[in-house]
């Protein structure tokens, strides 16, 4: 049951990102250029993903230290296998494109936010009211 809540909480994870990157393409981009956008952009997906943890990883139940951290892990995978699978397959990108977002290149913050999406959960419980 607790993979299946932490796979729901990642989905939804999924859509904030979308919308992230829809917003960041459509409005920051055209208006800011590209590294101040990528900045504000990783910014903004890792404080809803803090978010997110904060307000349901406590729904998932009584979770150790050790527990979010597995859960920060399954949702790291989750993520590295969606970017690549959906980068490779649907957008037709070639490996050198796809481990460029891994540089920090033209403001590019992705590692960051996977660290963040890592941590999450470890947060979140850290955080708990006890």
């Amino acid at each position: 049951m607790r993979l299946f809540k932490a796979s729901l909480i990642w989905l939804l994870m999924l859509v904030f990102a979308v919308l992230n990157g829809a917003l960041r393409e459509a409005v920051l981009l055209p208006h800011l250029g590209k590294p101040v956008s990528f900045v504000i952009s990783g910014a903004l997906l890792s404080t809803c993903i803090v978010v997110v943890a904060l307000i349901l990883v406590p729904r998932v139940g009584q979770l150790e230290g050790r527990d979010a951290v597995y859960m920060g892990l399954y949702w790291l995978l989750l993520t590295l296998a969606f970017e690549f699978a959906f980068g490779r397959l649907v957008q037709h990108r070639d490996w050198a494109e796809l481990l460029d977002a891994y540089t920090f290149r033209d403001g590019n913050i992705w590692p960051v936010v996977l660290a963040v999406l890592l941590f999450a959960p470890l947060i979140a419980v850290r955080l708990r009211p006890a």
